[in-house]
């Protein structure tokens, strides 16, 4: 992929307004946990308790830090070598170790969620019977996973119990997936969960205009499509090449596009 951006995940007739953004998950081991930061820009740490933060009297002036709710907001204002944050459970008392360091950068970090006491992973018999969160469909949940598994580093992607990779059954382009536009449309990977699939396209724009991304000009019965990024730059840009997440229900993508007709021979039975 030539590019990196947050997921937009819709969930109704074609998911919209679902927010799911790869989050960087740092185990606490009592083990000091690196948090590289970009001057100007602001990182989001995720530790989910409320914390005290202590930091030496040499970073006054250079970051900021807030914190509310079990986040924090860190921002340098300038460069910073590596140094050490203290924080404080306000409940426990537990502290946790973050070392911090800034340097110069274009693009804003993930966010960082700390997590703490975590369990083994599931056995591959418990996987089956283990439902997914709650608060995650299982649309959302199967999306955010594909999602990952194409954009994020591995070892920041998040475990999801019962999903498995299911080949392609279909040939690799799809010219009926988007027939108004002029981008080309390739299989990647899909993947089950339950009664769910789905399966990532790779689209790419073929012309010199600016493609807008929009779920309802998909031509397949879906039960649910969200794209990596909203729009196509023009052919030979860094914004040309995304990827559409498309969820079916029931089967797989090849029981839900339309295929082209089959075009007959002239020695072919009528």
């Amino acid at each position: 992929m030539k590019r990196m951006s947050t997921l937009g995940i819709t969930v109704a007739l074609m998911l919209w307004g679902v927010a799911a953004q790869a989050v960087e998950l740092m185990h606490w081991e009592r083990l000091p946990l690196a948090v590289p930061l970009v001057i100007n820009q602001e990182r989001v740490v995720f530790v989910d308790e409320a914390v005290r933060v202590g930091m030496p009297s040499t970073l006054t002036g250079k970051l900021r830090v807030q914190s509310t709710g079990g986040t924090l907001y860190l921002q340098a204002s300038e460069a910073i070598a590596p140094t050490r944050l203290q924080l404080q459970s306000v409940t426990t008392g537990e502290i946790i170790l973050l070392d911090i360091a800034a340097t110069p950068g274009d693009q804003p970090l993930e966010p960082v969620r700390i997590l703490k006491n975590v369990q083994g992973q599931a056995t591959e018999a418990e996987s089956s019977t283990v439902p997914v969160s709650e608060r995650s469909p299982i649309p959302v949940a199967l999306t955010r996973y594909a999602a990952q598994n194409l954009y994020a580093p591995l070892r920041i992607v998040e475990s999801l119990p019962g999903v498995r990779r299911v080949p392609l059954k279909l040939r690799t382009e799809l010219p009926t997936l988007l027939p108004t536009e002029n981008v080309s449309s390739t299989l990647v990977a899909a993947w089950r969960l339950g009664d769910y699939w789905v399966t990532a396209v790779k689209l790419r724009n073929r012309g010199s205009a600016t493609v807008q991304l929009d779920p309802r000009r998909l031509q397949a019965k879906l039960f649910a499509a969200a794209f990596q990024h909203a729009f196509l730059g023009p052919v030979g840009s860094a914004e040309d090449t995304t990827i559409a997440y498309l969820v079916t229900r029931g089967a797989g993508l090849e029981n839900a596009v339309l295929l082209p007709p089959v075009t007959r021979g002239a020695d072919d039975e009528s």
